[in-house]
């Protein structure tokens, strides 16, 4: 080996023994500050810390409702049709106005009925002087009593055959059932209509009723009076009505109670058949804790939110109600004037140093 080579390794020793005590040199140093533990929780806390944003739990009032869908009903319908095929002669009735019970609406041709009803009426006057004659001949023995029986059944007879022919009349005529607006009608003066052909519809919406369905969990707690909110397509405008009806049943295809609401319609803004959204106020707490969505995190063992202690990051289980858009009621597991983290979920540990930046 040359004197030049020799050198250099001697040199490169050196440098290398040198690193050697200085990092054991470091290492002392640092255990020594410790008192011989190495690196603590506590020394990591005085380092770098995660930035997080987070909010300050305060109890307010809530209302623990549910929230459904369903759909808008009128308070009456009906389809109108005849009872009896026929040629319209008449349909004294304008769409979409407003008629009154009884009012007549469809009128079917009764001309064969009414020539009927005629001779029927006739027969029944000659038969009626007839049974009376007998009557009194009877009285004086002028007739057996069987002639005078058999009057008299001819006479019920012709009365009930009158009585037919009156209920085959008025089936040639529809009438309307309740007050209400009539809908579009789909037959013309001249039509001949069977009992099967739609003529109209008829319905009662000065009132309107409210079909929505809640899960089978809530079922015990629904009463008939309780209030709902509910909005429809086409205007955010909340009404209100009141559940006046409970199907006695749950749907075993659902899991879910089927639930009916009146509400009052006197501006005629809720159309029905339309969608509407509807939230059903169970109870009012005055003192509930409600927590962003974001901020609850699902586990196999529940749900768990991260909370600041002592400038770490908790994790601790917690238990969820009722929610709403964006929060969600924790019934347990919180107390008022916790911080709850929204941001940075995702990298937090049970533990982490975290640095808290309160939103309002």
């Amino acid at each position: 080996m040359t004197m030049r080579m020799q050198t250099v390794v001697i040199g490169g020793a050196i440098l290398i023994v040198g690193s050697v005590a200085a990092f054991l040199s470091t290492r002392s140093g640092a255990s020594d500050r410790d008192g011989g533990r190495g690196p603590t929780q506590g020394s990591r806390t005085g380092g770098m810390r995660l930035p997080v944003v987070g909010i300050v739990i305060e109890p307010r009032p809530f209302d623990n409702a549910i929230q459904a869908t369903g759909s808008i009903l009128a308070s009456e319908e009906v389809e109108l049709r005849s009872e009896v095929a026929g040629k319209v002669i008449s349909l004294p009735f304008t769409e979409g106005s407003k008629v009154k019970k009884g009012d007549l609406l469809v009128k079917i041709n009764d001309e064969d009925l009414r020539a009927q009803l005629m001779r029927t009426k006739s027969r029944l006057e000659l038969i009626t002087q007839r049974v009376e004659r007998q009557r009194k001949l009877r009285e004086i023995n002028g007739v057996s009593d069987e002639q005078y029986e058999e009057a008299r059944n001819e006479l019920t007879s012709v009365r009930a055959e009158l009585a037919l022919l009156q209920a085959q009349l008025n089936k040639t005529e529809v009438r309307a059932p309740f007050n209400g607006v009539v809908g579009l009608r789909y037959v013309s003066e001249g039509s001949y209509i069977s009992s099967t052909t739609l003529v109209a519809r008829l319905q009662d919406v000065s009132f309107v009723k409210v079909d929505f369905s809640v899960p089978e969990k809530y079922a015990p707690e629904v009463r008939v009076g309780m209030d709902v909110a509910f909005t429809v397509e086409g205007t955010s405008d909340p009404f209100r009505g009141v559940v006046y009806a409970i199907e006695p049943k749950i749907d075993p295809s659902t899991r879910s109670l089927r639930v009916r609401a009146r509400a009052s319609n006197e501006s005629g803004r809720i159309l029905p058949g339309s969608y509407t959204k509807v939230v059903l106020v169970l109870k009012r707490q005055q003192n509930a804790i409600l927590v962003p969505s974001q901020a609850l995190m699902p586990d196999r063992d529940g749900q768990k939110i991260y909370v600041v202690k002592d400038g770490l990051a908790r994790l601790i289980p917690v238990e969820a109600g009722m929610r709403t858009e964006n929060q969600v009621q924790v019934t347990s597991g919180l107390s008022g004037r916790d911080t709850v983290l929204t941001t940075g979920l995702l990298q937090l540990r049970d533990g982490t140093p975290v640095q808290v930046r309160i939103q309002d």
